[in-house]
């Protein structure tokens, strides 16, 4: 059955049951209400017409009986007349007012009849006989309409013991329609209150029904939405579920097992992955000092003659050679360390601004500018690693500026109503739009030397700190590093 609307795409499922069931019981009340006024009305007709025909025989057998009693067949309209006293005994004896016409529709005993016959010198015009005639059972049905006359009239042939036709019987029905209509507005009446409390009470029903029927899909609703690749997800396990809710969840605890697995491998992939890139890198690292101290290694072992008078110096020079690259190589391995084992920070209270500057003025640069907007700023920070952050920053502007360029790096503290901003500026390169992304992932580097783990090293400390780092960089312009330290951590 299509309904009379079309539901809203947004509404939920539980709302489209609740609505569709309420239309339900609305439209089935209405064909109801509908189908039972019709039948009501149709069971009053035929109730009304079977008593007009059961009135009719009843007139017929006494006007026959009168007709053979007088022996009035085929006599003038003289005879009947005398007898008119009996015919209209009947009038009195059944209720009604009857009319008797001849077959050619001139009037033989008038008693009551419509309008529009009395208007036509109470005589049947040609068309009602005409119509009379053609009906098969002799009878013929006319409804009356107009402002004074509203009743049914039947038109029927009088015919004797051998079938033969005498005359024509004019029998009007009033029926009283009052007692009907009040005994029909008086049962739709009560329907419509039963319907009223009935739809009060499917409304309750609707609406835990409704709840009811959907509680097993709101549950698997909020389990999907808490779902997490990252974290472990527990299954769902309903009671007295039906087969396609069952189903479902049969499903979803299978998705469950399958994303388990799928995060575990993906998991070990990326811890793979990792230390493949990290042993790679170390690799990398490890052998560029390598191949200069064997080249030099083999140099020495042609070249070095101990007669030689500057043997020892060559000696020393060698040596000194080789601790230069054991230290590199030191060095790769406590960066590679630092990295990969981020201590916690030791927080103290600390001025923020005098530390800032220590730690620039390790650097001995006189194009190196600080300034704070307060003498004084204090913040809790781990002092060793916030040197850390300010040296890392201001060694890699220092080496973003092209020789040819004379460096300019300023420094700049302000304090804020619930956080302190540090910016540290220079003229160098910069960092072209492409390389942005990238700038802060372990191991990147736009330096021909490094490793690439500076800056990664600094945002781990700083988010250590609950701090931000952030940048702004044009090509060939320099770069601007601000840092954001919330004062309370």
């Amino acid at each position: 059955m299509a309904f009379p609307f079309k539901l809203p795409e947004k509404f939920s499922l539980r709302t489209r049951l609740f609505v569709v069931m309420i239309v339900m019981l609305l439209v089935s009340g209405i064909l109801i209400l509908g189908t039972t006024a019709i039948q009501y009305e149709s069971q009053r007709e035929n109730y009304h017409l079977g008593r007009l025909n059961r009135k009719e025989a009843q007139i017929k057998r006494h006007i026959n009986y009168l007709v053979n009693k007088n022996n009035l067949f085929n006599k003038f309209d003289s005879v009947w007349n005398k007898k008119r006293a009996d015919f209209e005994r009947i009038n009195m004896i059944h209720s009604i007012r009857y009319s008797l016409f001849k077959l050619d529709g001139t009037p033989l005993l008038i008693f009551h009849s419509p309008l529009e016959i009395i208007a036509n010198d109470y005589k049947l015009d040609q068309t009602l006989l005409n119509r009379i005639y053609e009906s098969k059972s002799g009878i013929y049905m006319e409804e009356y309409n107009s402002d004074i006359d509203r009743f049914h009239a039947s038109y029927s042939l009088l015919k004797d013991d051998q079938d033969r036709a005498y005359g024509i019987l004019f029998f009007p029905y009033f029926e009283d329609i009052s007692f009907s209509e009040n005994e029909l507005n008086s049962f739709l009446q009560n329907l419509y209150q039963i319907y009223a409390l009935l739809l009060v009470a499917v409304i309750f029903i609707a609406y835990f029904l409704s709840r009811f029927v959907t509680r097993s899909l709101e549950t698997i609703r909020l389990r999907m939405t808490k779902t997490d690749l990252q974290k472990k997800n527990e299954k769902i396990y309903l009671k007295n579920a039906t087969r396609e809710i069952d189903s479902l969840v049969n499903s979803y605890n299978t998705m469950i097992d399958d994303l388990s697995e799928s995060a575990a491998k993906l998991a070990k992939t990326e811890r793979e992955q990792a230390w493949q890139e990290m042993a790679r890198q170390v690799a990398h690292e490890i052998k560029n000092p390598l191949t200069p101290m064997r080249l030099t290694i083999q140099s020495f072992q042609r070249k070095y003659d101990p007669n030689d008078p500057d043997s020892k110096i060559k000696l020393n020079d060698f040596s000194n050679l080789l601790i230069q690259q054991i230290d590199t190589m030191s060095e790769v391995a406590e960066a590679f360390s630092d990295f990969a084992r981020m201590t916690k920070p030791n927080m103290k209270e600390c001025d923020l601004v005098d530390v800032t500057k220590m730690a620039a003025s390790i650097f001995q640069e006189e194009h190196i500018i600080f300034s704070s907007d307060q003498a004084h700023i204090y913040q809790k920070l781990d002092r060793s690693q916030w040197i850390r952050v300010i040296t890392n920053l201001i060694q890699n502007a220092l080496q973003s500026v092209s020789p040819k360029k004379k460096p300019q790096i300023a420094i700049q503290i302000s304090a804020d109503t619930d956080q302190n901003i540090i910016t540290i500026m220079d003229n160098g390169n910069g960092i072209s739009p492409e390389l942005k992304d990238k700038i802060f992932e372990p191991k990147f580097t736009t330096k021909s030397s490094g490793m690439g783990l500076g800056l990664g090293i600094v945002k781990n400390i700083i988010e250590y700190h609950g701090g931000i780092i952030s940048f702004i960089s044009a090509p060939n312009k320099g770069t601007t590093f601000t840092i954001v330290l919330p004062k309370s951590i």
